[in-house]
């Protein structure tokens, strides 16, 4: 059951970040769903330490662990965009 909840919560932190980096009309779901997940595992490993947050991969679903998966998922698609764009929007 964990699992189900970790995919959908991820699909839609990342359908969330692809609206905030305007990219959501090149994803899917499933992308949503990998956006959501690495941007999560990102967050964790940059921001998490610095706030003492954990995040949605850590089975921690609080309201702090969604904003630092957020966040983490931004940055991720911010970073792509540099390197497919150059420039983050």
């Amino acid at each position: 059951m964990n699992l189900l909840i970790w995919l959908v919560v991820g699909g839609v932190i990342g359908w969330i970040a692809s609206m905030i980096m305007r990219t959501d009309a090149q994803q899917g779901m499933l992308l949503n769903v990998v956006v959501g997940i690495v941007g999560a595992m990102l967050g964790g490993w940059l921001i998490s330490p610095l706030l003492g947050v954990g995040t949605i991969n850590q089975s921690n679903f609080s309201i702090g662990s969604m904003v630092v998966s957020l966040v983490g998922a931004v940055i991720l698609l911010a970073v792509v965009n540099l390197f497919r764009r150059g420039s983050v929007r």
